[in-house]
C-alpha cells in the first residue's frame, strides 16, 4: 500500500493529466467533495461545477486534448495522518505546442492545496491556482477567460 505522501502525490498528478487530456469530468470528479479558486477568483465546488469551469476557460483540440503539458514540481506535502488532513505547496509550469505555435512554456506559477482522508482514500478538500508568470496563453485560455 502507498504512503499517504504517494498518494497525494498521484492525487496531484491525476490532475495534470486529466487537465492535459481535457477529460474535464475525470478533473471534475477529483474535486467531487472539494473547492477550486483559479487566480483569486471565487471558489468553485463539486464535480459539475469544476468540470464547467474548465469547459469555459480551457480551449481544447482535435482529440479533445489542450495540446499541454502541466509540469508539478517542488512537491511539498504536510500530512496529519490523526487528523486525516494534509496540506501542499508545488509549483506548476504550462507548455503548449501546435502546428502555428512551437513547443515553449506559456505559464508558470504555484499550487496551494488542502486534502482530506474520507473513508481512507485521500482527495482534494481545496486547491488555489496561482499563475505567478505568464507568456502567450491565447492558444490555451479562452478570450472571456483572460
Amino acid at each position: 500500500m502507498c504512503s499517504s505522501y504517494e498518494q497525494i502525490a498521484n492525487l496531484i498528478a491525476r490532475y495534470a493529466f486529466a487537465t492535459d487530456d481535457g477529460d474535464f469530468a475525470a478533473l471534475g470528479a477529483l474535486f467531487a467533495r472539494g473547492r477550486l479558486a483559479l487566480n483569486g477568483g471565487e471558489p468553485v465546488s463539486g464535480a459539475a461545477g469544476i468540470a464547467g469551469l474548465a469547459e469555459a476557460v480551457l480551449q481544447t483540440y482535435e482529440g479533445g486534448s489542450l495540446r499541454t503539458r502541466h509540469v508539478t514540481t517542488n512537491l511539498f506535502i504536510d500530512v496529519d495522518e490523526d487528523a486525516g488532513t494534509a496540506r501542499s505547496r508545488s509549483y506548476f509550469t504550462v507548455f503548449q505546442s501546435l502546428p502555428e505555435l512551437p513547443l515553449q512554456p506559456i505559464a508558470a506559477g504555484h499550487y496551494q492545496d488542502r486534502f482530506a482522508r474520507v473513508d481512507g482514500r485521500w482527495c482534494f478538500a481545496e486547491r488555489a491556482v496561482v499563475t505567478d508568470f505568464s507568456g502567450d496563453v491565447s492558444h490555451h485560455v479562452r478570450a472571456a477567460a483572460h
